[in-house]
């Protein structure tokens, strides 16, 4: 898969941004100084960026800007949830707009990355020239709700191990409670049962390969993560559909696996049902991973379309 991406690059710049609340993020760019900018937008909550990510861009043309946000990857500190909403991550990305002296970029989202592009264009849509965005997530109660219990009967042993680690009927709350414990060792055998039933979900119809998140990693991730699920991403009920009509001048190209488990394509559809000028293409093959052959190409090439149209 990695020869569909582009070469890999390292950064020529990165830095760190202090955005107050104790809150130091990472950032870093890479291609073109002087090329189209395009912001990188992680998922999770609380994933993180890595180098693989630098490559769905071209390096020659665009500037290429990814950033860990808050408590997640070389941001700091690690896994804290103060201060730590999808308003104040909104207000982040406007700060290293400014930052990075960028008057207009494209925004690439997936999944949870995607509901942040989204609740960042809604705020700054005067900032966005357009949008790629994958695996749609909305932050809807139905949405989590299908996360945590839709597959157990087709992952009958992976859920029965996910429900079996913690105490409690409503596993969200259960979740919570003991990744968020003081003992630490709840909340790293809660955090690693967490980290270990999203690796089986992304799995689903994939060759089974090793959870690689692990130990603090898993822990600062699961943090992060039910911090945001059990408030519904701090979106109230519907926002981000029912302020759509705002993007109306913004396009977009969604692409959306049809096989993705993680987020299944009906918030894809609702979206572009609510977005007529956004254009929606489902891949019939893929999952949710960006990095299958599936998706990849769909993906680089709907950044290059709607960068040669911006231009």
């Amino acid at each position: 898969m990695d020869n569909l991406l582009f070469p890999a690059i390292e950064p020529y710049r990165h830095a760190l941004l202090a955005v107050g609340d104790g809150h130091t993020l990472y950032y870093e760019e890479c291609g073109n100084p002087k090329g189209a900018p395009v912001l990188f937008l992680h998922g999770g909550p609380g994933s993180g960026c890595n180098s693989r990510q630098r490559r769905f861009f071209d390096p020659r043309s665009q500037r290429i800007i990814l950033f860990d946000q808050r408590g997640c990857g070389r941001s700091t500190p690690l896994g804290a949830t103060q201060a730590n909403t999808t308003q104040h991550l909104v207000a982040d990305i406007e700060a290293l707009r400014q930052r990075l002296d960028i008057e207009r970029w494209l925004l690439f989202g997936g999944s949870w990355g995607a509901t942040l592009a989204l609740a960042y264009a809604l705020s700054h849509v005067h900032a966005v020239s357009g949008m790629v965005l994958r695996g749609l997530f909305l932050g809807s109660r139905s949405e989590i709700h299908a996360y945590l219990y839709a597959l157990r009967t087709e992952l009958p042993q992976a859920w029965a191990n996910f429900a079996a680690a913690v105490e409690g009927d409503e596993l969200l709350s259960a979740y919570h409670r003991a990744i968020h414990a003081d003992e630490r060792k709840v909340a790293l055998r809660a955090a690693q049962a967490w980290s270990d039933w999203e690796h089986a979900v992304m799995s689903l119809g994939t060759t089974p390969s090793p959870n690689l998140t692990t130990g603090e990693l898993a822990l600062a991730k699961a943090r992060v993560q039910t911090h945001y699920l059990i408030q519904d991403c701090f979106l109230a009920p519907g926002h981000l559909l029912a302020t759509v009509p705002r993007l109306h001048s913004v396009p977009c190209h969604i692409v959306q696996g049809r096989q993705d488990r993680v987020c299944p394509p009906a918030a894809a559809t609702v979206l572009a049902t609510a977005w007529p000028q956004c254009r929606l293409e489902i891949i019939e093959e893929a999952g949710h991973s960006p990095f299958t052959p599936a998706m990849c190409r769909p993906l680089i090439k709907a950044v290059a379309a709607l960068q040669q149209r911006l231009v």
